[in-house]
């Protein structure tokens, strides 16, 4: 069906956890993901599965046990967080031409930005790719083949290449627009990318790009290319100069649900 992700709901297995919660790109099983993440919750409280009392769940994904806080708006969830393990940073890549060159864009679009061209990740890695505008982003094409060239060169395993730039926000918040493409998932484009909107923000903190007194609000909108267009919060926690807290979250709507049929005659419900 062309979705970057399918998710399967399973029984709590873990104590303190309320559903057992299996993801999958077309290529793997992957333990973390955002978007399906906030997705299944929404499709559980559409399911009646969660309800307002309740100010949030705890989801067994393959990282383990992962939190998830609900806003409610009247009986109807609003609003959904999901916390994530802090980044790791990685390689810093310091030839931008090859980058440039798999993305097929002028060099000059990554340094103008004075921003570094990195590795970050906390369940998987991402090479963080800064560009000056919105459509320098829009230009980008990946070629795989060159990719493979540069991950080489630099010693790294075939990554996902999320590709960004910084907006003017709003007073309270920062903005970016987004692309991520992951070809070795089995995903040439995704509308939305949750785990990496996570190292995203502790990248863009980190390098001092965006300047938090106790957090960080940031809106990643992703997907607008492909014509699904997506807005990723993120929220980044500092306690004593130091990131403490990384949570996203978002909305999500049920555009189709439908039951899938099994030989010995039993159904499965399905959400999308």
């Amino acid at each position: 069906m062309a979705f970057s992700e399918t998710t399967f709901v399973f029984p709590a297995e873990d104590p303190g956890t309320d559903y057992r919660v299996r993801i999958f790109t077309p290529r793997a099983e992957i333990p973390m993901a955002g978007h399906p993440t906030i997705g299944t919750t929404f499709a559980l409280a559409h399911a009646g599965r969660i309800t307002k009392a309740v100010a949030s769940i705890t989801l067994g994904l393959g990282i383990g046990p992962t939190p998830v806080g609900l806003e409610w708006r009247g009986d109807q969830l609003d609003f959904a967080w999901m916390t994530q393990p802090i980044p790791q940073f990685g390689r810093r890549l310091e030839g931008i031409q090859g980058v440039a060159s798999a993305l097929g864009i002028d060099a000059a679009a990554i340094r103008d930005t004075q921003l570094p061209v990195r590795v970050v990740g906390s369940t998987f890695p991402f090479l963080y790719v800064p560009l000056v505008s919105q459509e320098a982003v829009n230009a980008a094409e990946l070629d795989r083949r060159a990719l493979l060239r540069v991950c080489q060169a630099a010693g790294i395993d075939e990554l996902g290449v999320f590709v960004f730039t910084l907006q003017s926000g709003e007073e309270d918040r920062a903005t970016v627009f987004s692309r991520m493409f992951a070809p070795g998932f089995g995903i040439p484009e995704d509308p939305a990318t949750g785990s990496a909107s996570g190292p995203l923000g502790v990248y863009l903190v980190e390098c001092g790009a965006v300047h938090p007194d106790a957090a960080a609000h940031i809106v990643s909108r992703q997907g607008v290319k492909m014509g699904r267009p997506s807005e990723i919060h993120i929220s980044i926690g500092i306690r004593g100069g130091q990131v403490h807290n990384v949570r996203v979250g978002g909305k999500a709507v049920v555009v189709g649900e439908g039951a899938i049929a099994a030989d010995d005659g039993t159904s499965i419900r399905a959400q999308h």
